[in-house]
């Protein structure tokens, strides 16, 4: 968990490629939740109709942190891969105080459409080559292969620079110096 002033981000799926990045974000100090919504799986791109109850879930997970004494408070920022990433999307625009970033890679933007839109927090969209890039005022990076971080490691290692930068940024506290000698 982070210490108080230290984000925190959740992640709408408890994947290999997910855990990769939260063990990066934890090296820069902020604090991770990687839930299992059931439904988001890699590669799948989730079905349209999955994404509502999906972000309810995951709205549950972020009023959850804010009721919590550790947590209460701290900048919250969300991560969605695949079928996660409309999910992330929509929770960010229906939780506007709660949510201060969000990252979507690859999965359906546009299942969230309506959400984009409304998302206020600073939002960085991974898409791959060829996808269609939504017209919102969010950040927009092309990463080849970012709709399969689990076999694609050179995207998966872009994509964790990306986040941690992203997040480090919005939600992160300053690194802590390494000791001297």
């Amino acid at each position: 968990m982070p210490t108080r002033n230290s984000g925190v981000v959740v992640f709408a799926h408890d994947g290999e490629p997910e855990r990769r990045v939260a063990e990066a974000l934890q090296r820069e100090h902020v604090g991770t939740v990687l839930v299992d919504l059931g439904g988001v799986d890699q590669g799948s791109g989730g079905s349209g109709s999955d994404v509502p109850v999906l972000a309810g879930r995951l709205a549950a997970v972020v009023d959850w942190l804010a009721d919590q004494p550790a947590t209460g408070g701290n900048p919250v920022g969300l991560f969605g891969a695949d079928g996660g990433a409309a999910v992330a999307l929509v929770v960010a625009a229906e939780r506007p105080a709660a949510v201060r970033a969000v990252v979507s890679v690859g999965g359906h933007p546009d299942r969230a459409e309506d959400a984009l839109t409304r998302v206020l927090a600073p939002a960085l969209l991974v898409l791959e080559e060829g996808d269609e890039h939504p017209a919102a005022h969010q950040r927009v990076e092309v990463v080849p292969g970012a709709g399969r971080l689990a076999g694609e490691p050179d995207a998966l290692d872009r994509v964790i620079r990306l986040a941690s930068r992203w997040f480090h940024h919005h939600v992160g506290t300053a690194p802590v110096a390494p000791p001297t000698s």
